[in-house]
């Protein structure tokens, strides 16, 4: 009995290991088909774009890919994702369900996990850009602030329709394995107000 001991722990790590590899393959897979889905999406994207959604545009459906995230200091192109669901963050950035987009004048909210497509947010600071590209325009916003919260502190998610401003959230510590305890949160403006 002894000598099957080391064979079944052996064999237990190689289970979890090929479990973990394939999540990871996974996970790259579906964030790459929806980076591709959103560079299709503003490919027709014309020179003189209204800069504005149309007022009676339909909603996106859950899951489905609204735009593009470019976050030049990382080199990060992200597919922006309708939903923040488990299924739709493991396609790319999430947006916030009843959140506004770009042109609106309120608060866009991208969500992304802290493993995957955000996993160098940390290493942006104030000042530097994030560009959200859409079917209808370009918008690129400035940082002008980080936070870091409790994981149930839903405060700095207020849906205001006042002005526009740009929120990504992911996890934290980014470092931190399993069910982080606290959220860090980038808060972005318009660049050029």
């Amino acid at each position: 009995m002894k000598s099957k001991f080391p064979l079944l722990f052996i064999l237990t790590g190689l289970i979890l290991v090929g479990i973990g590899l394939w999540q990871f393959i996974d996970v790259k897979t579906q964030t790459h088909a929806s980076l591709k889905q959103a560079k299709e999406l503003i490919a027709d994207q014309p020179e003189d774009a209204p800069k504005k959604r149309e007022v009676n545009s339909k909603p996106p459906k859950m899951g489905e890919t609204v735009g593009l995230l470019a976050i030049p200091k990382i080199k990060a192109e992200l597919g922006i994702i309708e939903g923040t669901d488990p299924d739709d963050l493991e396609k790319g950035v999430g947006h916030y369900k009843g959140a506004y987009y770009p042109g609106d004048q309120g608060q866009i909210v991208l969500s992304g996990h802290r493993d995957t497509v955000f996993r160098k947010l940390g290493e942006l600071e104030i000042g530097d850009s994030l560009k959200m590209e859409m079917p209808y325009g370009s918008y690129t916003y400035e940082i002008i602030d980080t936070k870091i919260v409790k994981s149930d502190d839903t405060s700095i998610i207020t849906l205001q329709h006042n002005k526009e401003e740009l929120i990504l959230t992911t996890c934290y510590p980014f470092s931190y394995i399993g069910n982080a305890p606290k959220r860090y949160i980038i808060y972005a403006k318009p660049k050029n107000s």
